[in-house]
């Protein structure tokens, strides 16, 4: 009985001790990246099946986990990071640098950071509803100066990438002039939201003909609901570009296993999820190769891009004409 028992315990032994060195590799990610309908759960399938390995999303504001945890956090990578956060996440020194080159084909602006790896991108962009919004303004001078009685739903930009996005694309367009311009549309705001979902979600439900958004909302109109009521409202001035990124933590545990997901991210697998589940245009996927709603988008002649240095600069009095625009 001994002898069986022994025997047993070698048997079982090495698949279990196999089973707990299974390496984790820990990502910080958005609600939405890793929500049912998001690109999350297609991500960790596509990855585990090339890594074995386990791959554990943490949700939540990525960089404010990361400011509180420091050195000592817990994740390996850091995904959904926009942009203008790149200042403010350098500044913590906790990122290791890129450890392959790679190029960007898909992505209208100039990108060389070897820290920061964008993965999808799309057009700050109003979406107005067609039926009730005939030709619409083509400037935001236009838009400040249009007599229509039509409102418009904003996000925060304290508290939301989106709604920093546009007051840095006003600020950076019209200079002295931005408060001028933010004096006058906020009679047409209907609210300010302090993020994206809820403002869209007043849209949708018919509260106002007009929410900041992107480009490719439109395509998410037209491919999943078949609604082509909903239109990407295509300025003259040219459009902010939005990046959205991934990085890698600087730590020795995990290293491979991260330095293999950021090559992943580049991959056809990882970027043909992007389109139809986060809603953006992929950085690394010829054009043809995007469905076709995607193909069809409207898309502006001017491409406008502010790196993380000028937006320190402008940021702080952005938003403060900003505010005191919307408060007088």
């Amino acid at each position: 009985m001994i002898i069986k028992k022994l025997v047993l315990f070698i048997f079982f032994f090495p698949i279990t001790a196999l089973a707990e060195t299974t390496s984790t590799l820990t990502i910080y990610a958005p609600d939405y990246f890793i929500s049912e309908w998001g690109p999350g759960p297609k991500i960790k399938e596509a990855f585990e099946r090339k890594c074995n390995c386990n791959l554990k999303y943490v949700s939540g504001d990525p960089l404010s986990k990361l400011m509180l945890e420091g050195k000592s956090t817990r994740a390996d990578i850091l995904i959904g990071l926009s942009s203008d956060q790149i200042l403010k996440a350098r500044k913590l020194n906790l990122f290791d640098k890129i450890n392959f080159d790679f190029s960007l084909p898909q992505l209208p602006i100039n990108w060389k950071d070897p820290t920061f790896l964008p993965f999808d991108w799309s057009y700050v962009s109003f979406i107005y509803d067609n039926t009730k919004i005939i030709n619409p303004p083509k400037t935001f001078i236009e838009l400040a100066n249009d007599p229509r009685d039509y409102k418009i739903i904003i996000q925060d930009p304290r508290t939301s990438p989106s709604g920093l996005a546009l007051i840095l694309w006003i600020k950076s367009i019209y200079g002295d002039e931005a408060f001028d311009i933010w004096s006058k549309l906020s009679s047409k705001i209907l609210t300010v939201t302090k993020g994206w979902s809820e403002s869209y979600g007043m849209f949708t439900s018919g509260e106002a003909e007009m929410v900041l958004s992107f480009i490719t909302s439109q395509a998410y109109h037209e491919i999943a609901e078949n609604d082509k009521t909903k239109t990407a409202l295509i300025m003259n001035e040219g459009h902010y570009v939005y990046v959205e990124l991934a990085a890698k933590v600087n730590k020795e545990e995990n290293e491979d296993l991260s330095n293999q997901f950021m090559e992943f991210v580049l991959t056809n697998e990882f970027q043909k999820i992007i389109p139809l589940s986060n809603w953006s245009f992929p950085v690394n996927l010829p054009e043809e190769n995007w469905p076709i709603g995607f193909q069809n988008l409207p898309k502006p002649e001017k491409s406008i891009f502010i790196n993380e240095d000028n937006s320190a600069e402008i940021r702080e009095l952005a938003i403060e004409e900003w505010l005191t625009a919307m408060t007088k």
